[in-house]
């Protein structure tokens, strides 16, 4: 009798814990600022750093020996998977009295794209 109740509980358990590990839950995970290119459109060059910061918001990284560079970095994994599917990376570049000067990334200004209005130089 008590091997039985033993056979039983083992099975039980074993059960158990192989169901457990087929159910993983994984959420989307985003991070850093998404800048699309709408509000990119909106920088020009000679902007101060309050205003870009208004358009743009906080950069995500704040290098405290290049104060004159923001950099706006963005990520977003999918839920169920371990790949990123969107990474995005722009970078602000001030001149020395703290205006836009230009703009490196994966988002270029709309003025650079169309060859209007002269806004920031835009490189990728």
């Amino acid at each position: 009798m008590v091997r039985r109740l033993a056979g039983f509980l083992f099975s039980a358990f074993a059960l158990a814990l192989a169901g457990c590990g087929s159910i993983v839950y994984r959420i989307e995970v985003q991070q850093g600022n998404f800048v699309d290119q709408e509000a990119v459109s909106q920088l020009k060059r000679g902007m101060t750093k309050d205003q870009v910061r208004f358009v743009l918001g906080t950069p995500l990284v704040n290098d405290i020996f290049h104060a004159d560079r923001w950099d706006y970095v963005y990520t977003r994994r999918p839920a169920r998977t371990t790949t990123i599917a969107e990474q995005r990376r722009l970078t602000l570049y001030f001149d020395k009295e703290g205006l836009l000067d230009r703009v490196e990334g994966d988002v270029v200004p709309a003025a650079a794209k169309s060859g209007g209005e002269p806004g920031p130089t835009a490189t990728r």
